[in-house]
Order: structure tokens, then sequence, then C-alpha cells
């Protein structure tokens, strides 16, 4: 009988794609990276508990373009500063990605609020420009000149929290307890540059993040990066006390009653 490929796979098949995977090079990615200060009220608000604000209410707008073997990637983020406990890292509202690949995993694995977007990183001389748009809204643009190079940054250790979870089959609640999780990434840099410019943010019904308005502009570079990440299981969470937000992870809350109609293939 010929090979059924939704069959199931044995176990040495399975062995050469986690070796093979484990002997990808590193790839690098060049972004812009925008950071500044919104109202502490505003991120008191976003944050999920256990979720708690930092001493400064900064947002992070990343957005990238990474050199895939055989199809470049654009991947983008908007996060604001938290903290779990006594460690600090950064809570993403959403995750722009440009392929279906970059979503699977990073929303089924790790949690990420990831979603299909346009994501562009322009340079021409020392002018930039990049943006995340969805629903034909650019809700994030930066844009600016080149004003220097800046001093390479030693390898960092970055954390990223996220919430894992299923919505209910019967459409309440969820399908057991949802988990927080630290994404844990190895930065390296290999190129990195200020940028003079600003931030424009769009009035969009999907992506709201002209909710953290910029306050003070912290700072805005391009530059040339590798990462590498690991994801582990903090705690289980409220289930409670995580349902208000999880209207965050979709466009229309709604959605997840969607389902097929009864008798449909």
């Amino acid at each position: 009988m010929a090979r059924v490929r939704y069959g199931a796979r044995t176990e040495a098949e399975a062995a050469a794609a986690r070796e093979r995977s484990s002997r990808l090079p590193d790839i690098w990615s060049t972004g812009v990276v925008a950071v500044w200060e919104t109202d502490p009220d505003v991120v008191a608000a976003i944050l999920p508990p256990p979720l708690k604000p930092t001493a400064r209410p900064l947002v992070r707008a990343n957005i990238s373009r990474v050199d895939l073997p055989g199809y470049p990637l654009g991947a983008g983020s908007v996060a604001v500063a938290a903290a779990h406990g006594d460690r600090e890292g950064w809570y993403p509202l959403v995750m722009p990605m440009t392929h279906e690949r970059a979503l699977i995993g990073g929303r089924e694995v790790f949690g990420e609020p990831k979603k299909l977007g346009e994501v562009t990183v322009e340079r021409e001389g020392l002018v930039v420009s990049a943006s995340l748009a969805r629903h034909g809204i650019a809700f994030v643009e930066v844009r600016g000149a080149v004003s220097g190079p800046l001093p390479l940054p030693g390898p960092v250790e970055k954390t990223d929290f996220y919430f894992k979870f299923l919505p209910g089959v019967d459409g309440t609640g969820f399908d057991g307890d949802p988990v927080l999780v630290h994404c844990v990434r190895n930065e390296k840099v290999r190129k990195l540059e200020k940028v003079t410019g600003d931030v424009i943010l769009r009035e969009s019904m999907y992506d709201p993040v002209a909710d953290l308005p910029v306050r003070r502009l912290v700072e805005i570079t391009i530059g040339e990066k590798t990462t590498d990440q690991r994801g582990t299981v903090a705690e289980r969470v409220s289930a409670q006390a995580l349902l208000p937000y999880i209207h965050q992870r979709y466009d229309d809350p709604l959605q997840i009653l969607d389902g097929p109609p009864e008798g449909s293939a």
C-alpha cells in the first residue's frame, strides 16, 4: 500500500524531524524597535493577573523582516512592560505575522497572541520606515532617519509573558486551567543604529494600540539580531481572573463560539 500521508508517523521520522530542527543555523532579522512611555493607568488596566506593572509604563513596538531560508517573514509585536513576581519582561498584546507557519507554533505551543497581518520594514539610505497593519489599517508606523551607530550590546536574555488557554467547547470558560508561560529569548545583535523619528498610532477597532499614547519617546533603533527561545509554564492561573481579558486574543470575542453548522462536513 502506498504511504498514507495522514497516517501515523514513526518514531524514526519524528526523531529525524527534531534533528533537522536542532541543526538550524542562526536566523537573522532586520528590525525597527520603538520604545515609549505611556499612561501608567492604561498599562495597569491591560495586564491580566498575576502580571503587574513595572516602575515605568513602557510600550515596545518591534517590527522585523526575518531572513528565513526560502522566503522572508514579516514579524512584529506591540507589548507593554510587565512583571511576574521578581521577573520583569514584556506582555505582548498583538503579534502580526505574514505567514501561517509562524503563527501556528507560537499560538499553540506558547500561547502567543499571533495574527496574520502585514509587516513592512524599509530603508533607503538613512531614511527608515516600518509598520504593522491588519484589515487595511497601519495601526503602528515608525519613521525617521538613521542618526548614527550605537555600541553593540552583549548577548542578553529577555522574557515575554503569554497566557496559554483553550476556550471551552460549550462556549463558556476554558477547557482546563489557563497557564502563564515565561518565554525566554537569548538575543545576539550584530548591528545597531539610532533612529531619530516618531511613532504614529492609528485607530483600529481590531488592534486598539492607539489606547497606548506616546507620552515620551524613549528610543528608536534599527538593527540586525538573532534569537532563540524556550518556554516554561510558570504557574496555573485563575480562569475567572483571566476571562475578562480573553477579548485581547481575538478580533471578535464571539468567534470562539464559531463552529461548523450541525451535520456539515
